[in-house]
């Protein structure tokens, strides 16, 4: 498997979650970085002490993020409107960032001859209600506008790889946790949080649905050998953990790590959009990139958690 070298890379969303995490390992692989956030979502304290190029610019504006693309050799694309109930509330906000936003960070990478391109994409949301454990040969069928925007954003960029002879790549992320995460409205963060302030904790549905947990420095690794790697002229990988843990073993993990608070669990019913089971074998990015996740859920919680009483709680 071949190598490549693509040392200035544009990040869009680089202020957020991932991008905070994603940016310091590109700065480890020795990349130059430039990254593309409105801060809408994202921090501009989450870039401190990292070496980049900073632009404060709104994907939905095509003219506006242009300039940020000269000599740059790849983009990993991060920005987006970014979870299913706020779809299923402002599907038109949602369909704006997503699809339009994807679009327009795609037709700027061509006009300004950028060789690889690396999507940021869903698995659960974008599969839907199919059975697990899905895999690239899963037929999607999102039940979220979050979702289908997501599998909009793949469809662009196949069609942008066949069009022009970009290279594409379409990274469908398991759910993503660690650090750099206070400003996100996940389970995850939300349980850390109110387990600390002695809040109830909420649960959609009996506590029986499933999810694929992933950490977020796994992920970032799976993205970098994703852009490194020779793929196809146009590919799906999911970067996933395999494993599908429940929202009650979940919440029973975090719990072990406030060993003196005991708070009560308040069930609502499952939100409109919510997939119910979800896990993704990651067998095909094993196979072409080399990826394998290093990072246990028990592990991953312990370092995550460190870091909000670290620097959140």
């Amino acid at each position: 498997m071949n190598y490549y070298n693509y040392h200035r890379i544009l990040v869009t969303g680089g202020a957020g979650f991932i991008g905070a995490n994603l940016i310091r390992q590109l700065r480890d692989h020795g990349k130059e970085i430039v990254v593309v956030d409105n801060l809408s979502v994202g921090r501009n304290s989450y870039l401190d002490g990292v070496d980049v190029q900073f632009h404060r610019r709104d994907i939905r504006q095509l003219d506006e993020i242009l300039p940020c693309f000269t000599n740059v050799d790849a983009v990993i694309h991060l920005a987006a409107f970014g979870n299913v109930v706020d779809s299923v509330q402002t599907p038109i906000d949602n369909f704006r960032v997503n699809a339009q936003g994807t679009l327009n960070v795609l037709e700027a990478a061509r006009l300004s001859n950028v060789r690889k391109f690396v999507f940021a994409s869903t698995g659960g949301a974008l599969m839907g209600n199919a059975t697990p454990p899905v895999n690239e040969k899963s037929v999607p069928q999102p039940i979220s506008p979050y979702g289908a925007s997501k599998l909009t954003g793949e469809g662009y960029c196949s069609a942008y790889a066949a069009s022009y002879g970009m290279k594409t790549v379409c990274c469908r992320f398991a759910n993503v946790y660690g650090k750099y995460s206070a400003h996100k409205q996940g389970v995850i963060t939300r349980y850390i949080k109110e387990i600390h302030e002695g809040r109830f904790i909420t649960i959609y549905g009996d506590g029986t649905s499933v999810r694929d947990y992933i950490y977020v420095e796994d992920l970032c690794n799976g993205i970098i050998l994703s852009l490194n790697k020779d793929t196809e002229n146009f590919d799906i990988f999911h970067l996933a953990t395999g494993q599908g843990t429940s929202i009650s073993q979940l919440a029973d993990a975090i719990y072990r790590h406030f060993p003196n608070k005991v708070i009560p669990i308040k069930y609502e019913p499952v939100r409109v959009g919510e997939v119910d089971k979800n896990f993704a074998i990651y067998d095909k990015a094993q196979e072409k990139l080399g990826f394998k996740p290093e990072t246990s859920l028990p592990d991953g919680l312990e370092k995550t958690i460190k870091w909000y009483k670290e620097h959140v709680l």
